[in-house]
């Protein structure tokens, strides 16, 4: 099987992010998201931005246009945020985001009437209409189709540093999960999800998706649900691996992170260095530690298996790669994951919150609509920095 990979600009970046729709008094997730469309109608047609369904009818995805800069496709995401609230907020309606609402039963939710979904939970049951899960993914444009599976193999080194750092899923239906990201592990439950095949040249991937076609696996590639995936039809690579960010600055930071090391990673190539790359079993045992510990993770760092603390590698990593992210202007975006790593993430938040209210989840629920609400101020949270 033959699969172009489309031109793109490298480094450019695109961004999507599902996002919740609750009751306002409640809390409780409904199932709205064919009202709101239906209202927004053809509202976003002109715009850079798009606004659509997802697996379930509680669920809105915006995806930015594609931009150069992160703060240009952060700007579309707001800006698809605002035009939202016109039809939500008089409705009711509240938005939030986090890998998993902290206490909504998949039993109650209604899959979207569209015959790619019913199909995935005709063949998933349970475990398809378990994925009340939300997460963002992060596309990079790279410009050469010879480099995308050395930087998807180099960028599985730092899936638990993305995964820590966005863990938002720390509860599921209703119960404290022990786990910073509960999401992570419901998540590749799915067909052809979790993380990468250790693949290293494009023509073992169109092998790949030749064999999956032949065995009724999958149609074509965009039923690939890896943590990191080629996305052949816009020349990208895509992190998929992250919990849904509970603020914009946050979405943002993540995306900035991803920007730069792509960028990194693709300049090493051009030097004619070899991209770092671990076995398998330590890239699968980094994803079960960042998901159950979060940022108090210690993941293997190297393939001799140096372990170290998750939050201290990455402030290496800041350090280090600052310069890229000066020359991709994302230098604000890129620095405030330090702010998360300093404050907390929104797991570690969600289960303050909870503490404080004596393990009352519509509490945690009510935060998080709080945070959403005050999280679109990009700038004003960006400019303190």
């Amino acid at each position: 099987m033959t699969v172009p990979f489309a031109t793109s600009a490298r480094s450019s970046v695109g961004v999507e992010w599902e996002l919740m729709l609750a009751d306002g008094r409640t809390g409780d997730l409904v199932p709205r998201a064919p009202d709101v469309l239906a209202a927004i109608g053809a509202g976003a047609d002109h715009e850079r931005h798009t606004i659509t369904g997802e697996l379930l009818t509680n669920t809105i995805e915006v995806t930015s246009g594609i931009g150069d800069t992160v703060a240009a496709v952060i700007d579309d995401i707001a800006d698809a945020i605002a035009q939202i609230r016109t039809v939500t907020d008089p409705l009711g309606i509240e938005l939030l985001c986090a890998g998993s609402h902290p206490f909504a039963q998949w039993y109650d939710q209604e899959v979207t009437d569209k015959t790619r979904y019913h199909k995935l939970i005709e063949r998933t049951q349970w475990w398809g209409r378990n994925m009340m899960i939300w997460g963002i993914h992060v596309h990079i444009g790279v410009e050469d189709v010879t480099k995308v599976f050395p930087i998807i193999g180099a960028l599985a080194t730092y899936l638990p540093h993305l995964q820590a750092l966005s863990a938002s899923s720390p509860f599921w239906a209703g119960e404290r999960t022990g786990y910073a990201s509960n999401r992570a592990l419901v998540f590749q439950q799915l067909p052809t999800a979790g993380l990468p095949w250790p693949l290293t040249e494009w023509s073992e991937f169109e092998a790949y998706l030749d064999d999956m076609a032949r065995t009724g696996v999958m149609e074509d590639a965009t039923e690939v649900r890896w943590d990191i995936r080629p996305a052949p039809r816009w020349g990208t690579i895509e992190v998929r691996a992250c919990d849904g960010m509970s603020t914009l600055p946050e979405l943002a930071a993540v995306a900035a992170l991803v920007q730069v090391l792509v960028e990194h990673f693709s300049r090493e190539l051009d030097a004619g260095r070899e991209l770092p790359v671990l076995q398998p079993w330590f890239v699968r045992e980094n994803k079960w530690r960042a998901a159950r510990y979060g940022t108090d993770a210690r993941v293997i760092v190297d393939a001799q298996g140096t372990q170290r603390p998750v939050d201290e590698h990455l402030r290496e990593t800041l350090t280090r790669l600052a310069p890229i992210a000066e020359e991709l202007h994302c230098a604000r975006e890129f620095a405030f994951v330090e702010r998360i790593l300093d404050q907390g993430g929104s797991s570690a938040r969600q289960l303050l919150v909870a503490d404080a209210a004596d393990g009352d989840l519509r509490e945690v629920v009510a935060h998080l609509i709080r945070e959403f609400r005050a999280g679109p101020r990009r700038h004003d949270e960006l400019a303190g920095l």
